[in-house]
């Protein structure tokens, strides 16, 4: 399928705190104004919406899209102190609006457990209808589960697949991003006076990662190291706020521990249930035909390394199009 886009470069940035007018003056016009001016550049567009700012340099017929898109990039550098914090722009991949290839789901093979067998304390769903993880996680709410998927699709499917050739990108839309929510018990808190900065500097201190050089033993050296990295939210709820009167006091004794998912601005559907959409990008230049059929191979392999209870069901293939005409 021949493509007519001209050619671009995207900059993305997400500044979740901010109102679009406050994106439009504090982050998009920055960007803009650092890219006019940029050789090659014949128009530059942007819209700003709340927490994201989108802005898109064309360039001429004749530019090498790779050269240009280097060029960003020193201007974006330059741009950067003028940003506010935590603002970090990100050029998209190098594709087009007719770079989408494939669709696919990633969803329950047994949406809200119909159909399923309950085997208790084994990974799958359970009796009393929450979804038990590989890694123990209990999902018991629809934020939760669907929070899974979205972690399924950004760290199971998705690398796989961006090492199909010709694939730019992949983009993930639905679901939650996983997030751990702790929600502070202030009665108790206030018995155990504890205050929220307490619990606060906790909750930072029990996920950390550091190194401690090495040892010398019988001429050989050991490598130490402390790895508090969370991977549970029982790890969480594990972790030690303060010690009254040598007995310590956890987390959990004073606030609660759940699995949920940041806020979004949009949803996935299939066949009436939320789900998770994957999408991969095309390269610029590359052969949709081609691209395309790579992706539905590699979905099949990748199908072979899900967790217990997800599949993926492709849902746009544009081989099949190619093939039509």
């Amino acid at each position: 399928t021949p493509d007519i886009t001209n050619k671009q470069v995207q900059i993305n940035t997400v500044a979740l705190n901010l109102s679009p007018i406050e994106i439009e003056k504090r982050v998009t016009f920055p960007i803009e104004t650092a890219l006019i001016g940029l050789n090659g550049v014949e128009d530059v567009r942007s819209f700003s919406r709340n927490g994201f700012s989108q802005v898109t340099a064309i360039f001429k017929e004749s530019a090498d899209l790779y050269f240009m898109r280097q060029q960003v990039l020193e201007r974006l550098a330059r741009a950067k102190p003028d940003l506010p914090a935590g603002a970090t722009p990100q050029m998209g991949p190098v594709s087009t609006g007719l770079g989408e290839v494939s669709h696919y789901s990633v969803e329950y093979v047994h949406p809200d457990g119909k159909g399923a067998t309950p085997k208790d304390g084994t990974p799958g769903w359970q009796a009393d209808g929450s979804f038990l993880t590989e890694q123990g996680d209990r999902l018991a709410d629809d934020v939760s589960k669907l929070a899974y998927l979205r972690t399924v699709q950004d760290w199971i499917i998705r690398p796989q697949l961006r090492a199909t050739p010709g694939v730019a990108d992949v983009d993930s839309l639905g679901g939650y991003v996983k997030e751990y929510v702790v929600e502070p018990d202030p009665a108790k808190m206030a018995a155990q006076g504890i205050s929220f900065d307490e619990l606060d500097r906790t909750l930072a201190d029990a996920n950390v990662s550091v190194g401690a050089n090495y040892i010398l033993r019988s001429g050989e050296s050991y490598l130490v190291r402390l790895d508090g990295r969370i991977r549970t939210q029982d790890e969480i709820a594990r972790a030690v706020v303060t010690t009254r009167n040598g007995v310590p006091v956890t987390v959990a004794q004073v606030a609660t521990v759940n699995v949920g998912g940041e806020l979004r601005t949009g949803a996935a559907s299939r066949n009436g249930y939320e789900t998770v959409i994957g999408s991969a990008l095309m390269l610029v230049g590359a052969n949709s035909r081609t691209v395309a059929r790579d992706v539905g191979d590699k979905l099949k392999d990748v199908s072979k390394t899900l967790p217990e209870g997800i599949m993926i069901v492709p849902a746009l293939d544009r081989s099949e199009l190619g093939m039509a005409t």
